[in-house]
């Protein structure tokens, strides 16, 4: 870890807080390992009508992310960041995810969110979310091209109103 910023007493890699030469190298190791990246990105400049809870936007972005995946590996299990303190919200954001997959047959999606803190995994998924963030929020894509070889899909989501629905997205992947 030394070797990609300062010492951690965290143990914890967050894209944000490290130089951006730690960052660009941390990548593309990253993009040397076997991995496939599925990513959803959502353009928040586009939304006119914004969600009431703005956790709705996450919580779509994670539940499309997920589904693209299960089409592709009808069985595994994924790790999300444990990103709620509360149970409830935990719920509701694999609630989001198994409304989202509950019409595609022949799957198994096992889900477990953990601290980020404990898996090294979450962390490389942290640097990828923020080289995507640096090419769509900063229009910086260098980070974004050092992992794009690892990219097997990408959707952008241009919501412009957040009319309460089961799933606008269902039958157009």
């Amino acid at each position: 870890m030394k070797k990609y910023g300062p010492n951690l007493q965290s143990g914890e890699i967050k894209a944000a807080n490290f130089e951006e030469s730690a960052i660009l190298r941390l990548l593309r190791e990253i993009a040397k390992e076997n991995i496939a990246i599925v990513a959803t990105v959502i353009d928040q400049q586009a939304i006119l009508r914004p969600p009431k809870d703005k956790e709705d936007i996450y919580r779509l972005a994670v539940a499309r992310t997920v589904r693209r995946l299960a089409q592709r590996f009808p069985r595994m299990e994924i790790c999300l960041d444990k990103r709620y303190t509360q149970a409830g919200l935990r719920y509701h954001l694999e609630k989001s995810i198994r409304v989202e997959i509950e019409d595609l047959q022949h799957q198994m999606v096992l889900i477990r969110q953990e601290n980020s803190s404990s898996r090294k995994e979450l962390q490389a998924a942290d640097a990828i979310a923020w080289a995507f963030f640096q090419k769509y929020e900063r229009g910086n894509g260098r980070f974004y091209d050092a992992i794009s070889s690892r990219i097997i899909d990408e959707e952008l989501i241009a919501q412009k109103d957040w009319i309460k629905r089961k799933s606008p997205w269902r039958g157009k992947s």
